[in-house]
């Protein structure tokens, strides 16, 4: 398979994501596979400890990413401008869903600790969007109770899942619509975006620690460059 294509349907145990740009395409994580808390392999033996140089703890990515341009529904089931809602501040971004065992509670749970380490000051520079890839399922009203556990200020966003698709698809992220009876497959990994040109310059795949967050949030904050 190409690095660059995507299968119609991947296997419930993985998703292979294409390059970004030049740098090595990553093994990432479904949501209810066994072995989601091992985290993501690289299918190059030198891409990970090529790709960590910098400031950060986490990946800089080959290329940048702009946020989606996309329009989805709030927890109050209001209308949210992605691009325009989020604009000038630090974002994390991703994608999974309410009902998944393992990888997103584990990942929505290790930003929530270390958000809530930042001074208060930065907590609020920082928006953490949370996109629902099995909308049938996911209300707002159910991902408002979802999120809440973990901090009442995180974003949370559902819509039309083909719209979700293209806007998982425009970050390089994978994610497949839900097959009734099946968990719901999609790309497991964080991306991380600047507060001073709205792009995404960092990457943080499935096993990602509280203690990687902590060290490079005060950075995104800053905008200091990837």
């Amino acid at each position: 398979m190409s690095s660059s294509t995507f299968p119609t349907r991947p296997t419930r145990r993985s998703v292979l994501l294409g390059s970004f740009g030049g740098a090595a395409a990553l093994l990432l994580t479904a949501c209810g596979s066994s072995g989601s808390s091992s985290g993501a392999a690289s299918t190059d033996g030198q891409a990970a400890a090529s790709t960590r140089q910098g400031p950060y703890q986490g990946d800089p990515l080959g290329r940048t990413f702009d946020k989606p341009a996309v329009t989805l529904t709030d927890t109050d089931g209001k209308p949210f401008d992605l691009v325009a809602g989020t604009r000038g501040k630090a974002m994390l971004l991703y994608f999974g869903y309410t009902h998944c065992p393992d990888v997103c509670p584990t990942t929505m749970g290790d930003i929530a600790v270390a958000v809530s380490k930042l001074p208060k000051d930065q907590q609020s520079k920082i928006d953490v969007v949370f996109v629902s890839t099995d909308p049938a399922r996911d209300t707002p009203a159910e991902i408002r109770t979802w999120l809440a556990a973990f901090n009442p200020s995180f974003i949370g966003l559902t819509g039309d899942i083909q719209t979700i698709i293209t806007a998982a698809k425009s970050v390089g992220v994978y994610v497949a619509a839900p097959v009734k009876g099946q968990e719901p497959v999609h790309g497991a990994q964080t991306l991380a975006f600047s507060p001073t040109d709205d792009k995404a310059h960092v990457l943080y795949t499935s096993g990602t620690t509280t203690a990687v967050f902590e060290h490079d949030l005060p950075l995104l904050i800053k905008g200091v460059a990837a």
